[in-house]
């Protein structure tokens, strides 16, 4: 793992909370379920699974933040859009962290 850490850039999640604040866009690799149950209200779901085929909606040439549950897919997203030439960074520990940092969390309203 310490070859991830000194390859991939990572913020903290209260780094990542001031971030967002200040306008960095925050991706959320989670799968929709996880998105339903919560999510950062300033986040854009992106699930792993369907990262490859729709990276061409995320903006080029701006830093992207990249979360998951614990860290671990964000992480595996991160390298990757990396390696698409675009400037993302991992958030450590994930939703998880994110919320322990204070960060706002929302959920979607059920469908009726």
């Amino acid at each position: 793992m310490s070859y991830v850490e000194d390859e991939l850039p990572e913020v903290t999640p209260e780094e990542a909370v001031a971030l967002v604040a200040a306008g960095t866009r925050l991706i959320d690799v989670r799968e929709q379920d996880e998105w339903d149950a919560g999510h950062a209200p300033e986040a854009s779901l992106f699930p792993l699974s369907e990262l490859q085929s729709r990276v061409e909606e995320l903006p080029e040439g701006e830093r992207l933040l990249v979360v998951c549950h614990s860290g671990m897919r964000s992480m595996r997203a991160t390298a990757w859009l990396r390696s698409e030439g675009y400037d993302a960074v991992n958030v450590i520990g994930g939703m998880v962290a994110w919320t322990h940092a204070g960060g706002a969390l929302t959920a979607n309203a059920a469908d009726s």
